[in-house]
């Protein structure tokens, strides 16, 4: 039987390890109550180390040493009592969960052990075993605990759990940094006092009926959130808010709207360029045919002239709009840089006017040729000279961009430099990341420059960027030169003497048909029109023409159901078809146009282009 001592020394054992907070501090404070138990013995504990497969002894405070070693290594599989010259070794393991992880040995001399002894040991044992377990519970949910927090901080979602009270209990790091506090500053504080006041009300709306499916979108600054709340458990107005940062996938839905608006664009540019080169074919064609004749009044053939190099002049602009906006094959092809930069200045002549920006183009001689897909290629000076002009612009003065093409190592080097404000170095760094602009929010996706480089990069060269504050900005431009010749045009032939043909001419544009009959018939040729597919069917099919000349876009049948049909009542007349068209911007025209083994013209074409067409129809005479 315990004594009433022993009892309280073992209760004072107990609160004794209520601070302990390692496995190795209960055994050694085992070790002490042991020996303040245990008057004039000696005392020994050992801690079991897995990792070794050994006991650890522990040094007890005014224990003195056993003279001769304690069996604690027998007691790990149970209690054992072992007598020596010096007394009675009484030992016995600390369990936990069945599993031993510690001994403790008592060595009592000069009696008997008794039942009491017996059970005092095993008392401290079971006292220090619990601690033990205790321990291990907290460790394995502190543990869990930190687990789960590693776990919400790495979701990408900023995560506040708030009570009924209208608290934030619980918050991971993501809404910390949302709310630029402390995590640990969070718990316990009105989350109203937490976020911007204008989330406020949004977020009230969301806790109002969590779980409901209901998304409420916030904004701050530059970013945009999408707020959802779900209950927790079965406490009423116990909730847990999830913040969903939409910023890069409202800018990616904004860029795909800006693709299709831009779609649109080019198939309104395509539906616009037919209605104007229609009428520029006509205004071309009959200033072509007046500046021929002999007998214009002197005084009319400047004005003249004058229409006829404005028209060409508007159907350089229509065809340099056909030919951003044209679907691209992505084909790299032989390119001259030269007209391509030139081409890229026109299409930005009007804008760069309104906008106070002066733009000099300085091309060196002996340009290398590159391999251009060149739509693509376009599109990075669009963009660069665009974000000089808008440089320029935020400066509220006018300015000044200067392109400069010159040669460079086994290439080319285009220069697109600007005297606007500049760049700091912590914005040139971020220039040619996705999303980054400086451009007022609404004026600008910051895909650009990133489209651009992956544009130069793909083709084989880099853009290289010089700047500094107050020192404008200068973008070059590197491409490698190409391994292949340009293909150049054949010259269009001199006016030569053709043999009289007998030409049907299709077109659903009377003006047209009228210059087209009056410039024929004036040079020699029999001429019939139609002023349709259907018309023209029916006689092309039945008439012996040398030439038949056949607009693509036309009502009741199109250029090409007329050249289907025609092949089928009279594949000899379809040979002898050619095509005219005021659009190539559509992809299948284009692709339909290059399969065909005959010319076609573009409109508006010159006189002297239609010239080479009838060259090139007329029959050869004989040898």
């Amino acid at each position: 039987m315990i004594d009433s001592a022993a009892l309280r020394r073992l209760t004072e054992f107990s609160r004794s390890l209520l601070t302990a907070r390692e496995e190795q501090q209960v055994v050694v404070r085992l070790g002490e109550a042991l020996l303040a138990s245990f008057a004039d013995s000696v005392v020994a504990t050992a801690l079991f180390d897995k990792n070794r497969a050994i006991l650890v002894p522990h040094p007890i405070r005014g224990a003195r040493q056993a003279t001769t070693a304690a069996p604690l290594e027998a007691a790990l599989v149970g209690p054992i009592e072992s007598g020596t010259a010096e007394g009675t070794w009484l030992a016995a393991p600390l369990s936990v969960n069945g599993n031993p992880l510690a001994t403790a040995a008592v060595l009592i001399r000069g009696r008997p052990v008794g039942a009491a002894d017996r059970a005092l040991v095993a008392a401290y044992l079971e006292t220090a075993s619990l601690a033990v377990e205790q321990l291990r519970r907290e460790a394995a949910h502190e543990d869990a605990r930190r687990s789960w927090e590693r776990m919400v901080d790495a979701v990408p979602y900023a995560l506040c759990l708030v009570d009924a009270q209208g608290r934030a209990r619980r918050a991971n790091r993501a809404f910390a940094d949302l709310v630029h506090a402390p995590t640990t500053a969070i718990a316990g504080r009105p989350w109203l006092a937490l976020v911007p006041p204008a989330w406020g009300e949004g977020l009230a709306a969301a806790l109002a009926s969590p779980g409901s499916g209901g998304e409420v979108q916030l904004r701050a600054g530059p970013r945009t959130f999408a707020v959802s709340a779900y209950p927790i458990g079965h406490v009423p107005g116990d909730a847990v808010l999830v913040f969903d940062d939409q910023t890069d996938q409202r800018r990616l839905q904004d860029q795909l709207i800006q693709s299709e608006k831009m779609s649109a664009i080019g198939q309104l540019i395509a539906g616009i360029a037919h209605d104007l080169n229609n009428p520029l074919a006509s205004v071309i064609g009959f200033a072509d045919f007046l500046l021929e004749g002999r007998d214009v009044p002197p005084p009319l053939v400047e004005p003249i002239r004058v229409i006829q190099q404005e028209a060409e002049r508007a159907a350089n602009i229509v065809r340099n709009l056909l030919t951003f906006a044209r679907k691209q094959d992505h084909a790299r092809r032989p390119t001259e840089l030269g007209p391509l930069l030139n081409a890229t200045l026109t299409l930005l002549r009007t804008q760069m006017v309104s906008r106070r920006v002066e733009v000099l183009l300085d091309l060196e001689e002996g340009l290398p040729i590159i391999d251009a897909d060149v739509g693509q290629v376009q599109q990075v000076f669009v963009n660069l000279i665009n974000n000089a002009a808008h440089a320029i612009e935020s400066a509220g003065r006018a300015g000044r961009v200067v392109i400069r093409a010159r040669p460079w190592r086994d290439g080319v080097a285009v220069e697109v430099s600007d005297d606007g404000p500049g760049m700091t170095p912590e914005v040139a760094a971020q220039v040619f990341e996705p999303f980054f602009t400086t451009k007022p929010e609404g004026q600008g996706t910051g895909l650009g420059l990133s489209i651009s480089q992956g544009i130069v990069k793909e083709h084989g060269g880099r853009i290289v960027l010089s700047t500094a504050p107050d020192r404008g900005a200068r973008f070059t431009v590197e491409l490698p030169r190409s391994s292949r010749a340009a293909v150049v045009p054949p010259p269009i032939p001199e006016t030569t003497s053709t043999p009289p043909l007998k030409i049907l001419v299709i077109d659903d544009e009377p003006h047209i048909l009228h210059y087209m009959r009056a410039t024929l018939e004036a040079w020699g040729h029999g001429v019939e029109v139609a002023g349709d597919g259907q018309e023209g069917l029916a006689l092309a099919a039945d008439g012996d023409f040398d030439l038949i000349v056949s607009d693509l876009r036309m009502p009741r049948l199109t250029g090409r159901e007329f050249f289907e049909a025609l092949k089928e009542r009279n594949p000899e007349a379809a040979s002898r078809v050619v095509f005219s068209t005021g659009d190539t911007v559509h992809g299948d025209t284009t692709a339909f146009l290059e399969s065909q083994a005959h010319p076609f013209l573009n409109k508006p074409f010159s006189l002297a282009e239609l010239r080479a067409l009838l060259a090139h129809a007329a029959p050869v005479p004989p040898a």
